[in-house]
């Protein structure tokens, strides 16, 4: 328990030392956010390179705490690639074709230091068995990466929404990686858990500097990395539906955007003010109280995760339904699908 309580004050005290000191940076090299559309909800310039505080935060905890084996020396190749990536669209501003292939250089590194899916639990079968999936676990890992990479930046609209989510994620990934004995993913997301608790307060309404790409990306990898490092490759133990769970926030976001911009024709990159943290502040909702329901709605999930861990297979994937058609139905009702 005091190693734990190590782990993660050491990466929160990083991390929260650093950031003013990436803040002032930022304005040196002009890696300011400036507001131009309507759907900032910022109005003046803001820093954006906090990825920059989390990245050495993380990376420095696992090399304090960590032992250093081939997943681990995968996950932080993935994750400086992606870095590097999100630091340059901070600059420079990429295109979404050079953003997607930094996040496939990660997930391909992530597969050849053997971080992938190589079994997958059988939804209801009765003893929970597992069935080796070999290349089709190979491409669920690197949708499953790019994917959740993606979801975190989508869901990086209002201040602290991501950071606090991913926060909250970390955590339940945290007790499920400890229930799995997963003994390298405890420490990741202490570290990674950590590192956002040190940044959060500075990026919390009204932020004084954002994630950016930088940071947004690098949550985004993170979480996906460590959830298959500490719940997706148990799966003779529990079920994939664990870390859907777990990340329910992005993940159904960014699959309701989807489906948003398919049925308006336009195209699935697109931003728009579709969100759900959108649609809170139609409704005369601030910034602080839209952020805060979200992380509530996290808290949930987190919850439901760790439970699911307690179930059979066959259970956990019944409740992972069940979730999907409820969320579906809010969904629906909230608007979150509709034509615009």
């Amino acid at each position: 328990m005091i190693l734990f309580i190590l782990v993660f004050l050491t990466a929160f005290a990083i991390s929260i030392a650093l950031t003013p000191i990436i803040k002032k940076l930022a304005f040196k090299i002009n890696a300011v956010d400036v507001p131009k559309d309507e759907r900032r909800i910022h109005n003046k310039p803001i820093p954006r390179i906090g990825g920059v505080a989390i990245y050495i935060a993380f990376i420095a905890g696992i090399l304090i705490y960590s032992t250093l084996d081939r997943h681990v020396y995968g996950i932080i190749i993935g994750s400086t690639i992606i870095f590097i990536g999100g630091f340059i669209d901070d600059l420079k501003n990429l295109k979404p074709k050079y953003k997607l292939f930094f996040q496939i250089a990660a997930a391909l590194v992530l597969i050849f230091f053997d971080v992938n899916v190589k079994f997958l639990t059988i939804p209801f079968a009765a003893n929970g068995e597992s069935l080796y999936i070999g290349y089709i676990g190979t491409a669920i890992t690197f949708l499953w990466v790019v994917g959740i990479t993606n979801a975190l930046n989508l869901i990086d609209g209002l201040d602290g929404l991501a950071t606090g989510v991913c926060f909250i994620s970390a955590i339940s990934l945290f007790f499920v990686s400890l229930i799995s004995g997963r003994s390298i993913a405890v420490i990741m997301t202490l570290v990674l858990s950590g590192a956002c608790l040190g940044f959060l307060p500075y990026n919390f309404n009204p932020a004084s500097i954002f994630l950016g790409d930088s940071g947004a990306q690098l949550l985004g990898f993170l979480l996906a990395a460590i959830s298959i490092q500490g719940a997706i490759k148990s799966a003779a133990a529990f079920a994939i539906a664990v870390p859907i769970i777990a990340l329910g926030i992005p993940i159904y976001d960014t699959l309701f955007a989807m489906i948003r911009r398919k049925i308006n024709n336009r195209p699935i990159s697109e931003a728009d003010r579709g969100h759900f943290h959108h649609r809170l502040l139609d409704m005369g909702l601030n910034q602080k109280q839209v952020v805060l329901i979200m992380y509530s709605v996290s808290i949930v999930f987190g919850i439901v995760s760790v439970l699911a861990m307690l179930l059979t297979a066959k259970k956990s994937f019944a409740l992972l339904i069940i979730i999907f058609a409820v969320t579906l139905s809010f969904a629906i009702e909230f608007g979150l699908l509709s034509k615009k």
